[in-house]
């Protein structure tokens, strides 16, 4: 139940929570994929059954697709949907700009192309995403199996004339076979330490040959929601300039989320 989860589960939690509110009967929601997406995707299901809720939710992944239908909410493709209200996912990292380290979870096109469709992305993460600049989380880099190890060797010496301190980049892993994503590709993880320009960095991956998408969010997001592990919520929005202050309380009897795990 809510009153026993960790401090950062707590933090977790209310953000998700909080994010929920925003969700409107008739609305078209981008749902995003990881584990504090998940608990947004829970805390939705519990506004479905208790209230009446009533919308559409385009997940951003098999697995949140999965847990959505489970939850009871309305799930429909992007293209049945053709544009969203608004997109509520998680982060690896972002900074006080807003710029974003997003596909620890290994949905990043996918992510990337809901939440450019969208009205608004909200993000949702516990202060312990909160950094000065990117880069401390691997950057993940989206491509095609054919040729990879080849797409690999020119990320690296591309990556020479950039304004990053790491250059190491390994084969995301399943076991023993490689990680392949929902859309049947690989990930390269970009081991960089601190990220100069991410702006720059993500318009020459992305010119790569074999580079499909990579992992950085840049004037995407519009808001972020920051939960605390003793139940506070901060909400900055980047369009408004502003920053409020909430905190919410946790109900000992709710046992919903108790199965959610990272």
């Amino acid at each position: 139940m809510a009153g026993e989860l960790s401090p950062i589960d707590k933090a977790k939690f209310v953000a998700a929570k909080r994010a929920a509110d925003l969700v409107e009967t008739g609305m078209r929601v981008g749902l995003g994929t990881g584990s504090t997406a998940a608990w947004l995707v829970r805390c939705l299901g519990e506004r479905v059954a208790d209230e009446g809720l009533r919308f559409r939710g385009v997940p951003t992944s098999s697995r949140t697709a999965n847990l959505a239908r489970d939850c009871g909410i309305d799930v429909v493709s992007l293209d049945e949907a053709r544009w969203l209200d608004i997109t509520i996912d998680g982060a690896d990292e972002f900074d006080d700009e807003l710029q974003l380290i997003k596909g620890g979870g290994g949905a990043l096109l996918q992510e990337k192309i809901v939440a450019t469709a969208s009205d608004q992305m909200v993000v949702i993460a516990d202060i312990g995403k909160e950094v000065e600049s990117l880069g401390a989380f691997p950057l993940p880099c989206e491509v095609i199996p054919f040729g990879w190890q080849t797409t690999k060797a020119l990320v690296e010496e591309t990556l020479i004339q950039m304004d990053v301190l790491g250059r190491n980049t390994t084969l995301r892993m399943n076991g023993d076979a490689p990680y392949v994503t929902d859309e049947g590709n690989y990930i390269l993880d970009c081991h960089l330490k601190r990220i100069g320009d991410p702006r720059q960095l993500g318009m020459v991956l992305n010119q790569m040959p074999g580079v499909v998408e990579n992992g950085l969010f840049v004037d995407i997001c519009d808001k972020v929601i920051i939960g605390f592990g003793d139940g506070r919520v901060e909400t900055r929005d980047i369009n408004e300039g502003t920053v409020e202050e909430d905190r919410l309380d946790f109900v000992e009897s709710d046992n919903l989320f108790s199965d959610i795990a990272d």
